[in-house]
């Protein structure tokens, strides 16, 4: 009978021992999830912020560009003239007469060596360093 009770002891003294490791692995687990969650906490919230910055940039440059009557810095003019031409094959699209016509003649005339084909449709997310800001 000896034999049995030690070895009921060891698979207790065994079962204790796996049901402890097992609570440890829980407790790691349970660790490494929370910080996982805490750092897709503060990525959603870092990507709410650069969202909340391009929309105030894009603003920024919508305002800028509707002040610009005809002429715009030469830095920024090929930029302008294919947000204009945009605009303008928008408006043709809709079948409205295209009123931005005639401010896209200016600029683009400011800049004739830049067709709006090669310029990039979105405006640059840091204004360019050179271009001076008219009021």
């Amino acid at each position: 009978m000896a034999f049995f009770e030690n070895l009921s002891r060891k698979v207790q003294d065994v079962a204790f021992a796996a049901a402890e490791k097992g609570k440890e692995v829980a407790a790691i687990a349970s660790e490494k999830a929370q910080d996982a969650a805490d750092t897709v906490k503060t990525n959603v919230a870092i990507a709410g912020e650069q969202r909340a910055i391009e929309k105030n940039y894009r603003a920024i440059g919508e305002w800028y560009v509707s002040e610009l009557k005809g002429e715009a810095p030469e830095a920024v003019a090929d930029i302008v003239a294919a947000i204009r031409a945009s605009q303008a094959k928008i408006a043709e699209l809709q079948g409205e007469d295209a009123p931005v016509e005639a401010e896209c003649a200016d600029v683009t005339e400011a800049a004739p060596e830049a067709a709006p084909a090669e310029v990039p449709v979105e405006a640059p997310a840091e204004a360019p360093a050179e271009a001076p800001v008219q009021e």
